[in-house]
């Protein structure tokens, strides 16, 4: 008994600590010529769009405000903190989207191949909670948003029962909500339709969504008061780091741009760019809304639920708060519609490597979409209606890279340092903001921060590192 335990054991570890090696392109290729893979159809432009329809939501007209109310006119510092730190992190995934250029995977794939099995299912699983009851939550409020907006005809007005949109509680635990699974179900299909059909509807609704904010800036520039941006930091600089805190999962929508290696027709080039491109477009709507909403009105003013909305109506331009919500609509269908095809493309991924059923591998052979796995996540987003890692994975593999004709010990013992070094930054980076966060001394996180340059430093001087083809994320390793 203890010798079958032994082997299981055996079998186990051997299985959860293997690498996957980094996937030919001509096999995929081979796989998509021949009818069983998925299409490349989407150029630059439908990937700087897809990032930029996972990004901005109906939070850019909520999110901007309820922060500004604790950091004032600071709030744009928040935005730009927050928007260099994922630019840094973006840059990373350019490099990771290049070098695996026609695999789905994403941030999944790159952990499985730098690391091991066991971290990248655990990667996985993460996602997979964020993006599953994130898309509940978020079909849930898209719900609200259309029911909002048909109350604006006269006659259905107070007369559209709450369990239809806006959910109704039975007794005391559960929420019906009837529209949230009909709007799940109806982006799932156009999902399972093809990439192309869905791709237009994603480029339609982020250039409406766009353009609305864009006229939002602009109306709004005409009723500053700069005097509102006065003083500019009111609570100081812990509020404007701790606002940088909220609002940085504004911003990581380009794991999407990711993870459609495998449709995109040039993803060596189209990949680093959609990234980084659809990144940079979200931080200057972000700032724009941000200096505008603070200059309208004074930001102790602010409401919590809808504040720009609020603020404009307080200037007599209820129009616009109009405009807002079908702006809302538009920002949360883009957003579902991108998180509901990130998931099926996650579970593609790890169908083909074994570690779920075979079913989720199978790609249509007309549609060239993964049906069960499309069917799969809108099943679960209506019953419910990893980003520092792959920063990680850019240090991890260069050094394989360099490593891989040295001796096997040396090696081994080469990564397993870089390892150590990786976590300690890691770690003492999230202390520092728990200590940050609850106004602990300052020594302690003076403390924390010099070993995570000392860890630093040991990554760059007692390690070699080589640059990929393609892209290439400058600075490695001190800017992942």
């Amino acid at each position: 008994m203890a010798s079958s335990n032994s082997s299981w054991f055996s079998r186990f570890l051997s299985s959860a600590l293997r690498s996957k090696p980094l996937t030919r392109e001509s096999e995929i290729l081979v796989g998509t010529s021949s009818g069983e893979g998925l299409v490349r159809r989407l150029g630059l432009l439908e990937l700087i769009l897809l990032g930029i329809g996972a990004s901005i939501g109906a939070g850019i007209f909520v999110v901007t405000g309820t922060v500004a109310r604790d950091a004032g006119p600071g709030v744009t510092i928040s935005f730009i903190v927050a928007g260099a730190s994922c630019v840094l992190n973006a840059l990373c995934y350019a490099e990771l989207a290049s070098r695996f250029p026609a695999v789905v995977g994403g941030a999944y794939l790159y952990t499985y191949t730098a690391f091991n099995e066991l971290t990248a299912f655990l990667v996985f699983t993460q996602l997979m909670l964020d993006y599953h009851i994130g898309a509940a939550s978020i079909a849930r409020s898209l719900a609200s948003y259309v029911v909002s907006l048909l109350e604006l005809i006269p006659f259905l007005k107070d007369n559209i029962p709450s369990w239809v949109g806006h959910g109704e509680e039975v007794l005391g635990a559960l929420s019906i909500n009837i529209l949230a699974p009909i709007l799940l179900a109806l982006l799932t299909f156009i999902l399972c339709r093809g990439v192309g059909e869905s791709s237009v509807l994603n480029s339609v609704m982020t250039v409406t969504k766009v353009v609305i904010v864009l006229l939002v800036i602009i109306i709004g520039a005409f009723q500053v008061d700069v005097s509102n941006w006065t003083p500019f930091a009111p609570n100081g600089v812990k509020s404007i780091l701790t606002g940088a805190t909220v609002v940085f999962f504004a911003y990581v929508g380009f794991d999407a741009v990711a993870n459609s290696a495998e449709e995109s027709k040039r993803p060596q080039r189209d990949l680093p760019l959609g990234i980084i491109g659809s990144l940079l477009i979200c931080v200057a709507l972000y700032i724009g809304v941000c200096l505008v909403i603070t200059g309208m009105i004074p930001y102790q003013h602010l409401g919590e639920d809808a504040p720009l909305s609020e603020a404009f109506t307080s200037k007599g331009l209820k129009f616009v708060s109009v405009l807002i919500s079908f702006g809302a609509v538009a920002g949360l269908t883009t957003t579902l519609l991108v998180g509901l095809y990130v998931q099926s493309r996650l579970y593609l991924g790890l169908g083909r490597d074994g570690l779920l059923p075979a079913i989720f591998s199978k790609v249509h052979t007309t549609r060239h979409t993964p049906i069960h796995s499309q069917v799969w996540v809108g099943f679960i987003a209506g019953i419910l209606a990893g980003y520092s890692v792959v920063s990680a994975c850019v240090v991890t593999l260069r050094l394989k890279d360099k490593t891989s004709s040295q001796a096997s010990a040396k090696r081994i013992s080469k990564w397993v340092e870089s390892v150590i070094c990786l976590l300690t930054v890691a770690f003492c980076g999230f202390a520092a903001g728990v200590f940050f966060r609850f106004g602990a001394s300052f020594v302690l996180m003076l403390v924390a921060v010099i070993i995570a340059i000392f860890s630093g430093a040991a990554l760059y001087l007692r390690q070699e590192y080589t640059d990929p083809p393609g892209f290439s994320c400058p600075g490695v390793p001190l800017i992942p």
